[in-house]
């Protein structure tokens, strides 16, 4: 079973949420109907009907940075009940002004704005915590099988989310939305994760936050999965954003319709989850994207030339595929080049950038739309993916890769003597190499690379200098603003990292190993004692 599809199930806590997510997906999906056709009745202006879609990814690209922050500084599953609670408690209060008729186009978007906020929060923890749920070789899996529950139910919600609206009403919809948040809550509940002790002081908020944006910044690989997955996110939203319009203007139909379109979508989204794990075997990354975003493009335009159920049902089943090849592979090509010590707030700005390009396409559909129509609409979105799938030819998205990404544990704190805390600095960090003059640019080399591992990891104003008078002596130099910010920017490095350290060494001809210096900055005042050197 290691090797299989189903893999991850065998492991107890991360099954149990797995099946407590379904019945929470069943619920947003069935709310998702609610609002959106509750808005097609409310007003017929597109605009507003595509916003819905836009008021919940809206959240999610905003907040989605601060949800990560709190992903990487605080209990994953603390943050993750606090969220399930007070989306909980946003429907159940949705619900009650809905049955009241106390509800109108604006009030709806903020109620579905204040529950992707709640998704904003809960997300970045939930995706961080795969990896503490299954082992390493599981993880992809355990990603396609994420996305596999959730269009499970984007397969059947829809549909049963129209059977509700239909019979009971939008108010009934957000009810039963409220009620599947309590199965996750549960299951949250009874988890008992286990943490390793941190003997370092919590990373204040704004120094996590521009710790998360300074590593995906310096990783070229994690700017390209982010700009690919905005300009999916742009395109591909139109899909979900005008549904409501296509059933009710091209196909003149109701809520049935609706949902039985989104459960086309679904359908093919969950065929990917079954299989993309062999397809990710015979093919690389770029291409498996690239066919997503011309499958898309056909999909769309399917959509927008059809006026029968069946016809346009087959062409939701198609962009349902193009939807989750694309999604899944850029989720897991994230979440396996990403260290778990900035996972969280790396996969918030996955969340941050996709979301914000759906959030920009459901806007722009929608008013394409609203001054064209509908099937304009589709066709100018077709035309974004066909200029996201030539996006590939110039920004190749990365092959997967196989690096040790664990923390590489050879740090030992260092012994200092003099009176210092957490907070003390700011520290210079000096390391001195003995380089031949003939593996100079070897050299080189090496230390580009290890100025973006320093820089990635927290280090500050990384320089190289080489003494004038002996030109095989290099010092390599940085800062960090406090003591603390050093001890935690040692325990980031990784074992690949690490690696670089390594070939660095063999390099050296001194007659002890590289030696580094800490320094602590004091004013030029003769009451202050003055910094000492000491041996790494």
């Amino acid at each position: 079973m290691a090797s299989a599809t189903f893999a991850p199930f065998q492991y107890r806590t991360y099954r149990m949420l797995w099946i407590a997510s379904l019945v929470t997906n069943l619920g947003g999906m069935i709310q998702g109907v609610g609002a959106g056709w509750l808005m097609a009745s409310l007003t017929p202006n597109p605009a507003m009907v595509s916003l819905v879609q836009g008021s919940i990814t809206l959240p999610l690209a905003l907040l989605s940075l601060l949800g990560g922050v709190f992903a990487d500084n605080y209990e994953r599953r603390t943050v993750m009940l606090a969220a399930q609670t007070f989306m909980l408690l946003t429907s159940a209060a949705l619900a009650g002004l809905a049955w009241a008729g106390m509800i109108g186009p604006w009030g709806l978007l903020a109620f579905t704005f204040a529950i992707g906020c709640g998704a904003a929060m809960h997300l970045p923890s939930w995706q961080a915590s795969v990896g503490d749920l299954v082992p390493r070789e599981h993880l992809p899996q355990a990603v396609m099988l994420n996305g596999m529950g959730f269009n499970l139910m984007r397969s059947a919600g829809p549909a049963v989310g129209g059977l509700v609206v239909a019979a009971l009403g939008a108010a009934a919809a957000f009810a039963i939305n409220a009620i599947t948040y309590v199965p996750v809550i549960f299951a949250l509940a009874g988890w008992k994760p286990t943490r390793e002790p941190d003997p370092l002081p919590r990373e204040p908020l704004g120094s996590a936050l521009r710790a998360g944006l300074r590593y995906a910044s310096l990783s070229a690989d994690h700017l390209k999965i982010l700009i690919r997955g905005s300009a999916f996110g742009f395109a591909a939203v139109s899909i979900l954003a005008l549904m409501p319009i296509v059933a009710r203007d091209l196909l003149q139909g109701t809520a049935l319709t609706f949902g039985m379109m989104l459960t086309c979508f679904g359908m093919g989204a969950v065929l990917v989850a079954l299989t993309l794990r062999r397809v990710r075997a015979r093919f690389q990354n770029e291409t498996i994207v690239r066919t997503a975003f011309l499958g898309l493009a056909l999909g769309l335009f399917g959509v927008s030339q059809s006026t029968n159920v069946v016809a346009t049902g087959a062409a939701a089943f198609l962009t349902g595929i193009a939807w989750q090849s694309a999604m899944s592979l850029l989720n897991v090509a994230t979440q396996l080049s990403t260290p778990r010590w900035v996972l969280g707030r790396v996969m918030s700005m996955f969340q941050v950038f996709t979301f914000g390009g759906m959030t920009l396409g459901s806007y722009v559909w929608g008013r394409v739309a609203e001054a064209g129509g509908v099937g304009v609409a589709l066709q100018c979105a077709a035309i974004a993916c066909l200029a996201g799938a030539a996006i590939g030819l110039v920004m190749r998205l990365p092959a997967e890769r196989q690096g040790n990404l664990d923390p590489h544990g050879r740090f030992r704190v260092p012994d200092v003597e003099l009176d210092i805390d957490m907070e003390s600095g700011p520290i210079k960090v000096s390391v001195e190499f003995v380089i031949p003059v003939a593996k100079t640019d070897t050299f080189l080399e090496l230390m580009a690379h290890r100025r973006v591992i320093r820089l990635r990891d927290g280090a500050h104003s990384w320089s190289l200098y080489r003494d004038l008078a002996q030109p095989d002596l290099w010092h390599e130099t940085y800062r960090v603003p406090t003591w603390a910010a050093y001890l935690r920017h040692m325990a980031r490095r990784t074992t690949t990292d690490a690696e670089n350290y390594d070939r660095l060494l063999a390099l050296h001809t001194g007659e002890t190993p590289p030696l580094a210096r800490r320094w602590i900055e004091r004013p030029a005042d003769p009451e202050h004692a003055h910094a000492k050197s000491h041996r790494a």
